[in-house]
């Protein structure tokens, strides 16, 4: 399988990824092609890229790595830089990079001039398995993660595993959350499987993790029901997220960390509230602990915690909405979590 196609585009993997750009961009007719960059993918994959296309492009355009530059400061140098260089409404952006290029860099393409087409070719596991898909673009708003933003879909997503050989294990790591999460929400034997694979980062995997996310995403685009399952551990994950990106003193956790102690903590609420069983509950937190450092919070650190979820963008009417799990591959969605819960999520999480 080398495309998953959605009702409005296609994920082409490898050597169909290649063909693909190289005749869509000798067929089509933009008045200028940009690429924008981190300064990871400057130097790590630009060239690779140049050389996958086999065609100059006409401006790059380079951003700061990491969560804490996907912010309005960067669109702003990204809109700014984008019109010095002459681009109009038949330009066309394509994002090279991980998370924070892809939703950046669509939520740029967007709004510039109300719209230009964007491609997505992302570098990252992360990206490759959840970020680039979907069409949700985006920045965070100071360290309230994700909070700007429009949901709008690019022109294609080009996935070449071989970007992967550039990243750090933590990085492969960060991915590998999501990839766990499309098990536990939709699918027990990918949950097992990955589990037990040696090697999660190859191309059967990461298309099947596209595979699971775009089903869910073709039955609800807006994400008015079903597709608030993709977001089982990322409410208290982005919390926590937020929480390390706000204290200077703490290492930054990169978002599958974050959401890997997430998916622990949601776990114990599923168990509480949606009769996960204490089985299912014991090897989500073993899973996680295998492939995960474990991370010491205070009671101070929880408390500022919870209090940052009431900034989480899926509450509606002062709720705070969870999707749990009632066993592993099935959710139920919003869910509203007793507060007396969480310490004792914390709690189950040291343990």
């Amino acid at each position: 399988m080398e495309t998953v196609s959605t009702s409005t585009y296609d994920v082409h993997f490898t050597e169909v990824a290649k063909a693909t750009i190289r005749q869509f961009l000798k067929n089509t007719y933009y008045s200028k092609i940009f690429v924008l960059v981190d300064t990871n993918t400057k130097s790590n994959c630009l060239t690779t890229f140049k050389n996958i296309i086999e065609r100059d492009v006409d401006e790059v355009i380079e951003i700061k790595p990491g969560e804490g530059y996907k912010d309005i400061a960067s669109c702003l140098k990204v809109w700014q830089e984008l019109s010095d260089l002459g681009a109009d409404r038949k330009s066309l952006l394509i994002n090279l990079g991980g998370g924070v290029v892809t939703d950046l860099g669509g939520f740029v393409a967007s709004t510039y001039k109300r719209g230009i087409d964007f491609i997505n070719i992302p570098t990252t596991l992360l990206a490759m398995v959840d970020a680039s898909i979907g069409g949700k673009t985006g920045v965070d708003l100071g360290v309230l993660k994700n909070q700007i933003g429009v949901i709008n879909q690019p022109k294609m997503v080009l996935i070449f595993p071989n970007f992967l050989k550039t990243l750090e294990e933590r990085q492969l790591n960060s991915g590998f959350a999501e990839m766990l999460k499309h098990g536990l929400i939709s699918d027990s034997n990918y949950w097992a499987e990955l589990n037990s694979s040696d090697n999660f980062s190859n191309t059967k995997y990461i298309q099947k993790s596209v595979l699971i996310k775009n089903e869910v995403v073709q039955q609800d685009p807006t994400e008015q029901g079903i597709r608030k399952k993709l977001n089982f551990g990322h409410t208290i994950g982005h919390a926590i997220e937020s929480y390390f990106l706000k204290k200077s003193e703490l290492e930054t956790l990169l978002h599958g960390e974050a959401i890997a102690v997430g998916m622990i903590l949601e776990a114990y609420f599923s168990h509480e509230l949606c009769g996960l069983s204490k089985v299912d509950l014991n090897e989500i937190k073993t899973s996680f602990r295998k492939n995960f450092n474990k991370i010491t919070f205070s009671s101070d650190d929880i408390e500022v915690i919870i209090d940052l979820l009431k900034h989480d963008k899926k509450n509606s009417h002062g709720n705070i909405n969870f999707v749990l799990l009632t066993e592993i591959g099935s959710t139920t969605l919003d869910v509203k979590v007793p507060e007396d819960l969480f310490p004792k999520a914390f709690a189950y999480y040291r343990e």
